[in-house]
């Protein structure tokens, strides 16, 4: 007596993708209602099962359908925004502050259906997502009928979705709490990375993770910039950070990867993490080469992603999966490396097992949900097809089959794909949708790159000084006589700090613009040692506003900032026309000479050697107080025995033409 299934897929080539990699050709799959029922021999199948709906598959090949490892599918709306960048400048300059000003729930959920639609067309059922509104993008997500798992970000800085990582996590716990048992979505929460997190974070998340036992999603060693800046300033690799924080104690997904050592992959098999392995955002932001094979010989589940499509950029997964196995035969220069099998595999069952869902999805085995794909392996690319060797049905799908070549899909058991044609989706509609987005982003970024101050304030954390400055800055033959003079009964010493400084000035082809300076202060000990590194940014100004009395003049401090990145980071993002590089080394008193507060600084030029110079400041907030100030430091140059000395002048870059 034959059982009865909701529907019965005949005629096909059957990968099932399982344990012992199975594959039926005649093959057959039964599924009632969201699970596989049964997967083997045509003629087995048939005689065992009948359904409400058979389908013949026309010979096409029917596999599990692939699963994303690693995404953020709302950017999909920032596809090509800024593209031929470092990773830094790419994500700091661009991405992060075109999402503060856009990102919004209507934003991810238009984002995400758009990348539903991408990538069921190209044969993806399941994937793995981190970014911000995530209970939006989980709601877009079960509507367009895809399986995913969904890490609500959290991160140090302010974003879209908080103003703080301690409104990210309380986000965090309330959308875990609400899709937590979805047939669909798995919560998840998803530390950004360790440089973009703090230890508190990173304790937090991990035991929000175990409370709820969800994933954690976190980018790992992406970068050998992020590798070295952590042992530099952790004494430790990556991976040995995050155990440190308690992290490895979820269930984590780390994604890339791609600077980790044999030992801190043993320590991440110990754990069984997960890793989402990026080839095509890895190349094009020449992170680096993935140990893949070592990862895999080690014995971790590695999937395989897209990331997200503003660094890819597509949801392509047949590239992806393609490129996986290139990638890796190039980088260790031996052919045999990943073959079609295992990488197919990795964009498969491993990578559900990267995901911890392998239980779900991943193969076509009894009791799995119906997540499945049909792909028709006989276009002109991919003709004809040998039957030989078993390998060759995988090998057909990697080294030549497109994202086109899928016609079906079904996932937990329902077709969002028949014959090419979306079932649960209106692409003309998104597409509209996206166009006039398109739109108002080019606008603000067209309007934000006509000005060096508008990039400043775009990177965050900028101020605006409305105060004045009284300053003068004058050659100096005797320093050793100026030093004498500085113990004078009349001037007071409130506190001497010994500097070396770096400064950097951009100069722009708009002299309009100003020049934006980036300082590196190395504070000195007594002992002679660096004690702290402190960096900061200053637009200056094109000219100063006007001169008071004779020899000492005005000027409005302009916009401030903290240099968080380095001087390379600015070079790239300002693109100035010109550089100039200054040296020092500076003594800096902090004085009150007739209850009035002075900073003197007594700059040694190193590079270039120009000799030494003097320089007295004062800050005001009135033109009044200025035209007093003015008068005491004319005073203070001659208690210095400089009062006949000649003002060179008040701004740093114009030493250069003393």
């Amino acid at each position: 007596m034959t059982q009865k299934v909701t529907t019965l897929l005949k005629n096909a080539i059957v990968l099932t993708m399982d344990g012992k990699m199975n594959q039926y050709d005649p093959g057959a799959v039964a599924v009632k209602d969201d699970v596989i029922v049964a997967a083997g021999p045509e003629a087995e199948i048939l005689k065992e099962y009948t359904a409400d709906e058979t389908i013949d598959c026309g010979g096409k090949v029917l596999m599990p359908g692939l699963v994303n490892a690693h995404t953020h599918v709302p950017m999909t709306l920032l596809r090509g925004l800024e593209d031929d960048l470092r990773l830094d400048v790419w994500l700091m300059g661009y991405m992060l502050p075109v999402e503060r000003e856009f990102v919004t729930p209507e934003f991810v959920r238009l984002g995400t259906l758009l990348a539903c639609a991408e990538q069921i067309r190209s044969g993806v059922t399941t994937f793995n997502d981190m970014y911000f509104f995530e209970d939006d993008i989980a709601q877009a997500t079960a509507d367009a009928g895809m399986r995913a798992v969904c890490g609500q970000s959290v991160m140090k800085y302010p974003a879209p979705d908080a103003a703080s990582f301690e409104v990210s996590l309380a986000y965090a716990r309330e959308f875990i709490k609400k899709w937590k048992g979805h047939p669909l979505i798995v919560p998840a929460v998803a530390p950004h990375a360790p440089y973009s997190t703090t230890p508190e974070i990173l304790r937090s998340c991990a035991e929000l993770a175990r409370e709820f036992d969800v994933p954690l999603h976190i980018h790992i060693s992406e970068t050998a910039f992020e590798v070295e800046t952590m042992r530099n300033e952790q004494g430790m690799p990556v991976v040995p950070y995050i155990k440190k924080q308690g992290v490895l104690e979820a269930k984590v997904i780390a994604a890339h990867c791609v600077h980790v050592d044999t030992g801190e992959m043993k320590t991440l098999l110990h754990v069984n993490a997960g890793i989402a392995h990026n080839p095509s955002s890895n190349l094009k932001l020449a992170s680096g080469f993935a140990p893949v094979q070592k990862m895999l010989e080690t014995g971790l589940n590695v999937g395989i992603g897209t990331d997200g499509p503003a660094s890819n950029n597509d949801l392509d997964m047949f590239e992806e999966v393609r490129l996986a196995s290139f990638v890796a035969k190039a980088s260790s220069n031996d052919p045999t490396v990943v073959p079609a099998a295992t990488a197919l595999l990795m964009a498969t069952r491993m990578g559900a097992q990267a995901l911890h869902i392998g239980h779900l999805t991943g193969s076509l085995e009894p009791g799995k949900r119906a997540d499945l794909i049909l792909v028709d392996t006989s276009p002109i690319h991919n003709s004809p097809r040998f039957r030989r060797n078993p390998n060759n049905a995988y090998a057909q799908l990697v080294f030549a089959s497109k994202s086109t070549d899928v016609t079906d899909v079904m996932v937990n058991g329902k077709w969002l794909m028949r014959d090419h044609q979306l079932l649960t989706l209106n692409e003309a509609d998104l597409l509209e949708q996206a166009r006039k987005l398109a739109l108002k982003i080019d606008d603000f970024l067209t309007e934000r790159e006509q000005s060096v101050l508008s990039k400043l304030i775009a990177l965050g954390g900028s101020m605006e000084q409305e105060s004045f400055e009284v300053q003068v800055k004058v050659k100096v033959t005797e320093p050793a006589s100026l030093v004498q003079n500085m113990k004078r009964p009349e001037i007071e010493v409130n506190a001497y700090k010994h500097y070396h400084q770096y400064d950097e000035y951009y100069m722009f082809e708009d002299p309009s613009q100003g020049r934006l300076r980036f300082r590196e202060d190395n504070l000195i000990n007594e002992k002679g040692e660096v004690e702290n590194v402190r960096s900061r940014l200053t637009l200056l100004g094109q000219q100063r506003e006007d001169e008071i009395g004779h020899d000492v003049l005005l000027s409005r401090s302009r916009f401030l900032a903290p240099a968080v990145h380095t001087s390379r980071f600015y070079r790239e993002y300002f693109k100035p026309a010109q550089e100039i590089s200054i040296e020092k080394d500076r003594s800096r008193w902090h004085i009150k000479y007739k209850e009035t507060e002075f900073f003197v600084n007594l700059d040694e030029m190193k590079q270039p050697d120009m000799g030494t110079f003097l320089e007295i400041k004062s800050r005001t907030w009135s033109r009044k107080d200025a035209d007093l100030k003015a008068e005491l430091v004319k005073e203070l140059l001659n208690l210095l025995g400089l009062g006949s000395a000649e003002v060179v002048t008040q701004d740093y870059i114009e030493i250069l033409t003393a």
